[in-house]
C-alpha cells in the first residue's frame, strides 16, 4: 500500500466515514480509503484534525512530520506494545562488542558494495582512466573490512570508501548540476537539498520497518547511540543509501525533470527545493521504493519497500540467535 505526502501549505487531512480527504478551504484535492494507506508524510504547514488523528491510529497508520527543508519532526504511531522481551535482547545484543562488530561489519559492506557496483554501472560512458584510481580506493575500503577489529576501524573504513564513492557519483552527474562534498544542517546546494531530504524520507521508512517487526529503531549497532538518532534505522538503510535515494537523484537530475532553477532558498539558510520540485520528487521516490527487485532469500521479486522490513526481520532473528548472521541486501 502507497504512502500519501501532503505538502499543500493549507491543506489538511480530515475523515469522512472510511476515507480520509485532503482538503484546502475551497476544495477536496484527494479522496482515498483508510484502507488504502500504510503511512502518511505532511511536509511543511499541512495539517490533520483530530477524527482523522483517531482514524489513523485505529487503522495503525503511521503519520510522520518533516518541515519543508526535510527535517525530521516528529512521528506518530498507534499505541501498541512493544515486544518486550525481544528488545531485552536488543539492549544486551548492544552491550556486546563482538556481535556489535560483526553486525556493523556486514552492514558497511553491504553500503559499500552496493555502491561500487552502482557506480560501475553509472561510469561505464566515462574513460576508465579518469575513474579506476578512486575506484582502486573504493576496493581497498571493501577489502580492509574482513579485517577490521573495531566499530572505530570500520567507521573509518565506511568513511574512506564513503569518500570515495562520491568522488565517482559526482562524475556521473550531468551539469549544470555540480557536486563537492556532503553539506548538511543545512544542505549548502541542489544536489545535497536532494540528498539530504531523500536521507529523511529513507530514515523514515526503516523507522517503520523496524517497529514493524518490534524492533527499537533508536538502539543501534555501528551508528552511536545518541540523543533522538535512530541508530538502528540509520544502520539498517546504509545498505539503501546509493540504491534508493542517490539513484532518484541522478534520475531527476539526468534526465532533466529538474534544474537548479527548482530550488530556492530555505529558512535555515540553505537551499531547498521549491513546491513543483518537492512533487517530482516525491513522486519519484516513491516509484522507486515500489520497484520490484529480485530478492534472493525470499528466492522472488519484491519491492524495495518490503524489502525493508524483510531486512528489518531478518535483523530480529539474528538478535534473537534464530539465524547466525545478519546478510545485507546485495544489488544484482
Amino acid at each position: 500500500m502507497p504512502t500519501l505526502y501532503v505538502t499543500e501549505p493549507d491543506a489538511r487531512i480530515e475523515k469522512e466515514y472510511r476515507r480520509l480527504l485532503v482538503s484546502t478551504p475551497d476544495k477536496v484535492l484527494l479522496a482515498l480509503p483508510i484502507a488504502r494507506l500504510d503511512h502518511i508524510v505532511l511536509i511543511g504547514c499541512a495539517g490533520v484534525t483530530t477524527p482523522a488523528l483517531h482514524a489513523l491510529l485505529e487503522a495503525e497508520i503511521g503519520l510522520t512530520l518533516l518541515s519543508r527543508s526535510g527535517r525530521l519532526l516528529g512521528r506518530l504511531c498507534p499505541a501498541t506494545a512493544p515486544n518486550i522481551a525481544l528488545r531485552h535482547q536488543q539492549y544486551a545484543r548492544a552491550q556486546s562488542d563482538d556481535f556489535c562488530v560483526e553486525l556493523a561489519r556486514a552492514v558497511v559492506s553491504g553500503k559499500l558494495r552496493n555502491s561500487r557496483s552502482l557506480a560501475r554501472r553509472w561510469l561505464r560512458t566515462v574513460p576508465d582512466a579518469e575513474h579506476q584510481p578512486t575506484l582502486a580506493r573504493l576496493d581497498r575500503a571493501v577489502t580492509a573490512l574482513a579485517g577490521a577489529e573495531s566499530l572505530a576501524r570500520l567507521r573509518g573504513l565506511e568513511g574512506s570508501g564513503t569518500r570515495a564513492y562520491f568522488a565517482l557519483w559526482r562524475q556521473a552527474l550531468d551539469p549544470p548540476f555540480t557536486f563537492n562534498k556532503r553539506t548538511r544542517r543545512p544542505p549548502r546546494d541542489p544536489v545535497n537539498a536532494m540528498l539530504s531530504f531523500g536521507y529523511t524520507l529513507l530514515t523514515d521508512n526503516l523507522m517503520t520497518a523496524c517497529e514493524i517487526v518490534g524492533l527499537d529503531p533508536y538502539d543501534g549497532f555501528l551508528h552511536a547511540d545518541k540523543y533522538g538518532r535512530p541508530a538502528l534505522a540509520l544502520d539498517l538503510m546504509e545498505e539503501f543509501r546509493a540504491l534508493i535515494v542517490d539513484a532518484v537523484v541522478l534520475t531527476l537530475v539526468n534526465r532533466e525533470r529538474l534544474t537548479p532553477d527548482d530550488f530556492e532558498p530555505s529558512d535555515d539558510g540553505g537551499i531547498q527545493m521549491s513546491r513543483a520540485a518537492l512533487q517530482i520528487f516525491l513522486t519519484t521516490y516513491q516509484k522507486r521504493i515500489q520497484t520490484e527487485v529480485y530478492y534472493p532469500l525470499a528466492k522472488r521479486r519484491l519491492s524495495y519497500q518490503k524489502i525493508f522490513e524483510m531486512q528489518a526481520r531478518l535483523l530480529r532473528h539474528v538478535i534473537e540467535g534464530r539465524v547466525d548472521a545478519y546478510s545485507p541486501f546485495r544489488t544484482r
